[in-house]
């Protein structure tokens, strides 16, 4: 690939790091009535369902790159891409149509849930913009690139997953 066409995909993953968390916390402060036909609770489910198969595709695609199957590894990654896209059009679409779910767990483990879920919601907010870059360098033959980035893209990645799941495991219980 060019350096021009480089540059252009660059540009758009820029623009793709700062718009994702901005567009999502935007959206926050809007809320919209959708009757469901199914309960609303479903969508914090299957949220979950996707962090799970992320973090699994994640670790997949970690295995195959260490067997150098790169064929695999590239469909594990974009397995993972998917998931996490189809988690966040789950998230905002849930988090605008329904009230705010309160954690009442008490005594330590409302301070476990409570670091996991800042600690989950600061490195979700970075984990595009890195990801992205990870992605475009891959995508672009820039390999040593792509290798620097993804030791720290992968682990926060990763982490976001799990975390994800564990948050709503936690809270679960709380949902109206």
């Amino acid at each position: 690939m060019d350096d021009v066409a480089f540059k252009k995909l660059n540009r758009i993953a820029l623009v793709l790091a700062i718009a994702l968390p901005l567009i999502v916390a935007l959206l926050f402060g809007v809320k919209v009535e959708i009757d469901y036909p199914f309960s609303v609770y479903l969508l914090p489910k299957i949220n979950a369902g996707l962090n799970a198969f992320s973090a699994l595709c994640l670790i997949s695609a970690l295995y195959f790159i260490k067997k150098g199957n790169i064929k695999l590894h590239t469909s594990a990654i974009y397995a993972a891409m998917g998931a996490s896209i189809g988690f966040l059009l789950l998230y905002v679409l849930y988090h605008i149509s329904t009230a705010h779910t309160t954690f009442q767990g008490e005594g330590v483990i409302r301070y476990v849930y409570f670091i996991l879920l800042i600690t989950h919601i600061l490195l979700a907010i970075i984990q595009p913009a890195f990801v992205l870059y990870a992605f475009l360098y891959a995508f672009t033959g820039r390999i040593e690139k792509h290798k620097r980035i993804v030791k720290i893209a992968y682990p926060i990645w990763l982490y976001v997953a799990i975390t994800g799941v564990i948050c709503y495991l936690m809270i679960s219980p709380y949902y109206q």
